[in-house]
C-alpha cells in the first residue's frame, strides 16, 4: 500500500477533530490500525533487506559495514522503545480495575499495534543478520516516582510520555535508516501510527492532540526530558515564531529526539 495514498485517504478523518465522539475516535483508530498493519510490511521487504552489500573495494566494504551498523543500531533503539510500550500496555490491560471499560478498546488496539511493531523490528533485524536485543526488565515506577498500575491518571501520564517519546525518537532516527529504503518506509509508517497513539492519549487527558508547551501540557516535572526543546521556533534558519507567534510557531513543528536522549529516557524505566 502506498503510504502517501493512505495518509491522503485519512487526512479528513474525524480522528483529528474535537467534534468526534469517543466511539467514533475508537472506531477510526481501529480502522486505521487495520490499514496500517497492511501498509507496515512493504511487498518484497525481506528480499530487499537480505540483499548483500556489494563491495568492490575495501573502502566500499567498510562503508557498507558502517551503514549497516548505523541502520541496525537505530532499529535496536526502536526495539527497546517498542518493548517498553508493549509491556506497559499489556500490564495495564491485565491489571484488574485499572482501565475504565470505556477506555479499554483504545488501549487494546494500541497494545496490538505495539506488539506488531516488536515483531516487525525483531524480524527486520534478523533479516539483516543481526540478533535482536533481548527485552530489558522494566520498572514502570521509575524507582518509585510513579504508580501507574494503581492510579489510572498516572497510567495515562506515562502512556502520553512514552508515546510522545516514541514519535520524537522515530523522527530522530530517520536519517540513520535512509540507507535502506524499505526499512525507511516501514519506519515512517510506524512513526505515523505512533503519532496517532500520542494524539489519542493526549486528548484522553484533556490535552491538545499536538505538543505546544515545553512541558508537554499538564505533565509532571519528572517527564520534562520527554519535552525538552519542544518550544523551539527556529526551523532551518527560519523563525516561525516571528510570523505566527511563539506557541503557534513551536506547535507547528514537533522536534526530534537524539538517540542518546531517547536512550536516557528509556533507561529511567529499565532495571
Amino acid at each position: 500500500m502506498n503510504i502517501l495514498r493512505l495518509l491522503d485517504k485519512l487526512s479528513n478523518d474525524k480522528f483529528f477533530t474535537t467534534e468526534a465522539s469517543r466511539l467514533e475516535t475508537i472506531t477510526n483508530l481501529s480502522l486505521f490500525g487495520k490499514k496500517a498493519a497492511v501498509a507496515a510490511v512493504p511487498f518484497g521487504l525481506g528480499a530487499l533487506m537480505t540483499t548483500p552489500v556489494k563491495a568492490e573495494t575495501t573502502h566500499t566494504t567498510m562503508t557498507g559495514t558502517a551503514l549497516k551498523s548505523t541502520l541496525t543500531d537505530a532499529l535496536q533503539l526502536a526495539l527497546i522503545l517498542e518493548y517498553l510500550e508493549n509491556e506497559y500496555y499489556a500490564l495495564g490491560l491485565s491489571t484488574a480495575g485499572l482501565i475504565p471499560n470505556s477506555d479499554r478498546p483504545v488501549f487494546m488496539q494500541i497494545s496490538k499495534h505495539e506488539s506488531a511493531h516488536v515483531t516487525f523490528l525483531k524480524s527486520t533485524l534478523t533479516s539483516l543478520g543481526t540478533t535482536p536485543g533481548a527485552k530489558p526488565t522494566f520498572d514502570f515506577t521509575a524507582s518509585g516516582n510513579f504508580s501507574p498500575f494503581t492510579d489510572y491518571n498516572q497510567f495515562l501520564i506515562l502512556a502520553q510520555a512514552f508515546e510522545d517519546t516514541g514519535v520524537r525518537a522515530y523522527k530522530g532516527q530517520a536519517g540513520n535508516v535512509m540507507s535502506n529504503k524499505a526499512v525507511l518506509q516501514a519506519a515512517l509508517q510506524i512513526h505515523s501510527v505512533e503519532a496517532r497513539h500520542a494524539s489519542q492519549v493526549r486528548r484522553m487527558r484533556a490535552n491538545k492532540g499536538w505538543i505546544e508547551l515545553a512541558n508537554g501540557g499538564n505533565m509532571p516535572s519528572a517527564t520534562d526530558p520527554v519535552y525538552a526543546g519542544e518550544d523551539n521556533v527556529n526551523q532551518a534558519g527560519y523563525n516561525t515564531g516571528t510570523l505566527f507567534g511563539a506557541p503557534a510557531g513551536s506547535a507547528a513543528y514537533d522536534e526530534i529526539l537524539s538517540g542518546s536522549d531517547a536512550q536516557a529516557i528509556a533507561s529511567l524505566f529499565i532495571v
